[in-house]
């Protein structure tokens, strides 16, 4: 539920207690709570006069009513519904993301190898002209992606001091919102005229510029072709990513378009690449499949997809699997408007080929 207030003035951003089931680090160090207050001060400072607005409570009001009608034309077109959505609902997601990605570091770093990290240094002296690819880069394609993906990813890309090329694709045209982002995590954020010599001299940016490329491109993932979707992913191994996207793709996509999507993407990528997919638990994420409706769990349908041995050129490998994952936001953090705990489920899979 959102705050009464729409000031500046932070607030607990959530009385939820500690962290749930999977919260644990593994890969990089641990995502504390001085890091995700970092995260939520991104979102604070893109989006700031969205959050004090009058007319952001009646902005909110208006998406929802239209994601209730499941118009989401009309929840997405306008730029300030757009504005509004990244600074109301993506901040807990995006938290959630970066500890979904921590506690999958493993893999991601063994995708990667060795070689993955460059350093800060190598960072500001590296040309900027050309987005990187290639086995040093942690190359990404969102999927349904936005804003909470974008800070997500960017939280990893800083705590493993690794180059990043970030690919978002969706629907909506989040082009403003992405600028409007990368801006803030490439930008020291502001500090008080009456902060510290000491406050002053560490005050950085998240990323440097050239650290995470990113392109957002707006298209419909289902009416993409092979070849589209082949160039999109590139030619050496990444991660693809379906966050809270792949029960909508079911939902109004269709069974057929969705299964045909997946199997496209299964000879698209790389050997080694690696599928991760989040969204809601249990009931929420049902699909009606045939003439008589019937529903079956998103999780089923995807095991069916993936890991039958219908495609002879590939095989996926089912690498984790959680049901029912409670994120859960510490009550030291802050945020201008209040925000919730969250439930979801995660699957994550690797593609071999011959």
């Amino acid at each position: 539920m959102v705050g009464k207030t729409t000031s500046n003035k932070a607030t607990p951003a959530s009385r939820g207690g500690p962290f749930g089931v999977a919260a644990g680090a593994r890969g990089p160090a641990a995502h504390g709570t001085r890091d995700q207050q970092r995260l939520l001060d991104v979102f604070a400072n893109a989006f700031g006069t969205v959050l004090a607005s009058e007319a952001f409570p009646a902005v909110l009001q208006d998406i929802k009513q239209a994601l209730f009608r499941r118009d989401f034309a009309a929840a997405f077109a306008a730029e300030s519904c757009l504005e509004a959505y990244a600074a109301r609902w993506s901040p807990t997601r995006a938290l959630c993301y970066a500890r979904v990605l921590h506690d999958v570091g493993d893999h991601v770093q063994q995708m990667l190898g060795c070689e993955g990290h460059a350093k800060q240094g190598d960072l500001q002296r590296g040309s900027t002209d050309e987005p990187p690819r290639g086995s040093n880069v942690f190359n990404v394609v969102s999927i349904g992606g936005c804003a909470a993906e974008h800070v997500a990813f960017a939280s990893y890309v800083h705590d493993t001091s690794s180059r990043g090329a970030l690919t978002l694709l969706d629907a909506a045209p989040w082009s403003y919102v992405t600028s409007r982002l990368h801006n803030a995590l490439t930008s020291a954020p502001p500090l008080s005229k009456y902060a510290s010599a000491a406050a002053m001299a560490s005050n950085q940016p998240l990323l440097l510029d050239a650290q995470l490329p990113t392109t957002f491109c707006q298209s419909d993932v289902l009416s993409l072709t092979q070849e589209r979707l082949t160039e999109l992913v590139g030619a050496d191994p990444l991660l693809v990513t379906l966050l809270f996207t792949l029960n909508e793709l079911y939902s109004d996509g269709g069974l057929g378009k969705t299964t045909a999507f997946l199997r496209s993407l299964g000879g698209a990528v790389a050997s080694q690449s690696l599928l991760l997919v989040v969204d809601s638990p249990g009931s929420y994420s049902e699909a009606a499949v045939g003439k008589d409706k019937k529903r079956y769990p998103m999780q089923w349908l995807l095991d069916h997809t993936l890991l039958s041995a219908e495609a002879r050129d590939y095989w996926w490998e089912k690498l984790e699997s959680h049901d029912s994952v409670w994120f859960r936001i510490p009550e030291a953090l802050s945020y201008p408007i209040q925000l919730e705990n969250m439930r979801y489920q995660m699957h994550l899979y690797r593609i071999h080929k011959p």
